[in-house]
């Protein structure tokens, strides 16, 4: 056999693995029960399961805003004061995203995110017993509890982004949509929860108002919300044991054997394993994650493994195959080219700022005109189309980079009629007509599924560019999400355009 660290050593080795894959035995990865083509399936429930650790306890707060509202001292303003502590809490993918470029990708990614778990699980935890705690500040009652707790939440949330992202970028690109499956299920699944509580039912009667400045009683049609199914307390639990379980789903990609042998890092390959009268070379599977690569080995006919090369396990690396592109260049990755990565990274800034800061703002101005049910079946469909989306870019093969921008642009339109329904209300158009909630219904649950096909096809092709892409594209996202929130706080409570439909018109 060539010596392995020229050309022709490295060819050898290629060619006997063709003939021969399953000596090789790469990252211990073999044939089992729950393989599902280049995927393991118990893995991938596994990332998902962590991925709904990302957003679960905000997404989970909001939902049960209706039947906290009632005991709390803000009333209504409450949601405006946690936009702002939302934004207050980017604090920590700030700091997280200058730790990664002063230390040069140093930093002890696992020990912070047990961290942030551990401060998520623990804040719902307390908020199960303290959400209803208040304090007077400046004169004014205030739910002091709730509101420092409620940081803590959206430091845990927002600095997942550019946390869990790049720790994707040890398994291979397959599995980043089981990441984003799991992470539309942290807003799934705590509104399906919410809807079996009963959050939100209720039924309109003509009621006695005092009016306060004439002292004389009128009747007016008023809402009585029901009471829910189970107390706040329990739903705060329930998001505590979601914290857990992303903890400990965590805690399973990191340390349970099985789960490791899907990395793409940090494991050794034995090539000469399966040939006893030969000399063993162990060779070690590296991703450099610190740049842009253009030299990658990838075997997609036998393996699927991309993103790895074969590096000595003495850490001296020798040169890469794709020195060796005159018989094996379709083995070489494609990366992207620096403008198009720039414009990506600006293009899942937008898609960010319109799908987590600006449209959820205005959700009940442009749903609501349409009835009390078409806004729930609004919520909860549009939740639901989340995860499928990144279910069929799994099923999919990989999209283009024009699919993604016809795509986005389609779901940019879709975001203006929404946004015209918005400010329209009270009387958007078709409010009137029987196919009015199902327009805007579906409106909302295309609008999602185009623009979460398109995030997890972005972050599909960053995953390929290695660690730091992922990481970037993490901190866009949440520049994206800061920057649409804060243009529509300003439209909703400065410049108050919008003017909210009547819950019993």
């Amino acid at each position: 056999m060539p010596p392995e660290g020229t050309c022709e050593g490295k060819k050898a080795l290629l060619q006997k693995f063709e003939r021969q894959p399953d000596q090789f035995n790469i990252m211990g990865r073999g044939k089992n029960v729950f393989s599902c083509g280049e995927i393991n399936v118990f893995v991938y429930i596994v990332v998902a399961m962590f991925g709904v650790g990302s957003w679960v306890a905000v997404n989970g707060l909001w939902v049960e805003l209706p039947v906290m509202v009632p005991y709390l001292p803000e009333g209504w303003k409450l949601p405006s004061y946690l936009t702002v502590i939302i934004q207050l809490a980017n604090i920590g993918p700030i700091l997280v995203t200058l730790a990664y470029t002063c230390s040069k990708d140093s930093i002890n990614e696992k020990a912070i995110v047990f961290l942030i778990l551990t401060v998520g699980a623990v804040a719902c935890l307390l908020l199960a017993f303290f959400w209803r705690t208040t304090s007077y500040i400046g004169g004014e009652e205030h739910s002091t509890a709730l509101l420092v707790l409620q940081f803590f939440l959206a430091c845990v949330d927002c600095t997942s982004s550019v946390l869990f992202l790049p720790f994707m970028s040890l398994f291979r690109v397959e599995y980043m949509t089981g990441y984003f499956i799991g992470e539309g299920m942290s807003g799934l699944i705590p509104s399906l929860v919410a809807l079996g509580q009963g959050v939100g039912k209720m039924t309109c009667q003509n009621m006695s108002v005092l009016n306060q400045t004439t002292n004389i009683s009128h009747y007016e049609i008023q809402p009585i919300y029901h009471e829910p199914t189970f107390p706040v307390e329990d739903f705060f639990f329930f998001l505590f044991a979601m914290m857990i379980m992303s903890g400990v789903a965590f805690t399973l990609l990191n340390y349970l054997p099985y789960c490791k042998r899907e990395h793409t890092v940090e494991y050794v390959m034995d090539v000469e394993g399966a040939d006893s009268n030969s000399s063993s070379s162990n060779y070690e599977l590296s991703s450099d994650h610190g740049k842009v690569r253009e030299e990658e080995y990838q075997d997609p006919s036998q393996t699927g493994h991309s993103n790895t090369e074969l590096v000595p396990s003495n850490k001296k690396k020798k040169p890469s195959l794709a020195v060796c592109t005159d018989t094996h260049s379709s083995l070489v990755s494609e990366a992207l080219s620096r403008r198009t990565y720039f414009y990506f990274l600006i293009l899942i800034a937008w898609i960010s700022a319109i799908s987590n800061g600006v449209l959820p703002s205005v959700q009940t101005y442009s749903c609501l005109p349409y009835g009390n049910s078409a806004y729930h079946l609004a919520v909860t469909l549009s939740s639901i189309s989340n995860p499928l989306a990144c279910f069929v870019a799994f099923v999919l093969p990989e999209a283009s980079r024009i699919i993604i921008n016809v795509l986005t642009f389609f779901g940019t339109c879709v975001a203006a009629f929404i946004m015209l329904t918005a400010v329209q209300s009270p009387t958007p158009l078709l409010v009137e007509s029987n196919g009015g909630p199902v327009i805007v219904v579906l409106a909302w649950v295309l609008f999602t599924a185009l623009i979460s096909f398109s995030k997890v096809s972005i972050a599909t092709l960053f995953r390929k560019e290695g660690k730091r892409a992922l990481l970037w594209c993490g901190a866009m996202t949440q520049l994206g999400s800061v920057i649409g929130a804060i243009i529509t706080y300003i439209l909703v409570n400065v410049l108050t355009i919008f003017e909210s439909a009547p819950p019993c018109a």
